[in-house]
């Protein structure tokens, strides 16, 4: 197992992420398909409030994500979680977070490629009809697999032109929706009675806050950015601001052009069509591709630095820790994440596994809020990113995870139980395997 200076300082892959590239990561990790359905649900459940509802939202997620923009200042080495969680409270507890982290972007990551060639058949419909759909699914994949093989770049690449048309294609709608609706787009209401409202404001931010999840992404493959300490937290804060915005005035464009939106089960659809007619619903479905593509490619280069940390910690075989000489990335985590994910997607109903994908991002944010009093007093360094207040911010992002947690299901406790156990005799089973004094 590294120590704790080489799991800092980790080199093994090459470094040719710069801001531009992480941010990428953090905002395809926040947006994913779910924008594209949330106006709708957030209307029903705030009303006219909803558009504040996102910013609460980010408010509440906002200590969480400094407290991983500062311990992702300390390491250089790709890992995210699996490095807080070793480094602060040893090499199981490492192991459970990156574990975690694998798991809940697995499950995402197969849901979502259903999600798009579903999207897919919105243009070709005959491509989802029976076989056809199984091909699809395992041509998207694939492919997705093969970019990320062959180099970092070239997957950055493909994820900065999906961002661009997927950015594209929402700022249209809420330019082009805000001079055509013009003093409409504004509701009548005072933000200091949203909490004595009629509306379920608690059951709204419940259902709005996993619009901000995912920004997690970002931190696990830090061994490839070329400055994590100063990109990092720029990447991340940047990156929760601009998606922030966009979510409030995608809402603020909905409830404006659609009456009904409350009702509507494709609501961002129709109000591409109220606005646009026929031409910006398959405009609109344009960027819903691009937005879910966007977000499985990031995914699947994320992901699978998390089993490539953890061979390098000695918790998984080294197998998974092997880097492609020609290419230099890690071609094995990354081609066994795929064809994992395509197991998933084609074999596995995912209601109950989707369920233990809640309770482990929070455990996971937990625990990152929980790493910063260990680690700041080991590693802060002058050109570190040190949140002010002292260990005030750090508090706040528990207490957050600890509201967020007392709403969750008791399914998902036990699914994620369950995969904790499952996590838990896969570590000693590779301790056992690794032999005495490992």
């Amino acid at each position: 197992m590294p120590d704790l200076k080489t799991a800092v300082t980790g080199n093994t892959l090459p470094r040719h992420l710069g801001l531009f590239g992480l941010w990428l990561l953090v905002v395809n990790g926040l947006i994913g398909a779910g924008i594209f359905g949330l106006p709708g649900g957030a209307a029903k459940l705030a009303g006219e409030y909803s558009p504040l509802i996102y910013l609460f939202c980010a408010l509440l997620i906002l200590p969480i994500l400094l407290c991983m923009a500062e311990l992702a200042s300390y390491f250089r080495g790709s890992g995210g979680p699996v490095r807080y969680g070793t480094a602060a409270f040893g090499p199981f507890i490492g192991f459970q977070a990156g574990w975690l982290y694998y798991i809940a972007r697995l499950v995402s990551f197969a849901a979502n490629s259903v999600l798009l060639v579903d999207s897919i058949g919105y243009f070709w419909p005959a491509a989802i009809a029976g076989f056809n759909r199984v091909m699809l699914l395992a041509a998207i994949i694939v492919s997705l697999t093969l970019i990320n093989v062959v180099g970092s770049l070239r997957a950055m690449r493909s994820l900065a032109l999906l961002t661009v048309i997927k950015f594209a294609v929402l700022l249209l709608l809420v330019v082009a929706g805000a001079s055509l609706l013009g003093t409409k787009l504004l509701p009548d209401f005072n933000p200091l009675t949203v909490f004595n409202s009629p509306y379920d404001i608690g059951a709204a931010t419940l259902l709005l806050i996993y619009a901000f999840v995912g920004f997690e992404s970002v931190v696990v493959p830090a061994g490839e950015a070329k400055n994590p300490a100063r990109d990092m937290p720029r990447a991340l804060i940047l990156g929760l601001l601009l998606v922030t915005l966009l979510y409030i005035g995608i809402q603020l464009v909905s409830v404006a052009a659609v009456t009904d939106i409350a009702n509507s089960s494709s609501p961002l659809l129709d109000v591409a069509a109220a606005l646009f007619g026929p031409a910006g619903a398959m405009v609109l479905m344009l960027g819903v591709v691009a937005s879910v593509a966007a977000n499985l490619l990031g995914a699947i280069f994320s992901t699978p630095r998390a089993s490539f940390a953890l061979a390098e910690d000695g918790s998984l075989p080294r197998w998974f820790g092997a880097v492609q000489p020609h290419f230099l990335t890690p071609a094995n985590s990354i081609m066994f994440f795929g064809v994992l994910a395509l197991m998933l997607a084609l074999y596995v109903p995912f209601l109950w596994l989707a369920a233990a994908t809640v309770v482990s991002r929070l455990l996971l944010y937990g625990l990152t809020c929980a790493a910063v009093p260990v680690l700041r007093p080991k590693l802060a360094v002058s050109n570190s990113f040190v949140l002010p207040l002292g260990y005030t911010i750090p508090l706040l992002g528990l207490a957050a995870c600890g509201w967020l947690a007392l709403q969750v299901s008791l399914s998902s406790v036990i699914a994620t139980a369950l995969f904790v156990l499952l996590g838990t005799a896969l570590y000693f089973l590779a301790r056992w395997q690794a032999g005495p004094g490992n």
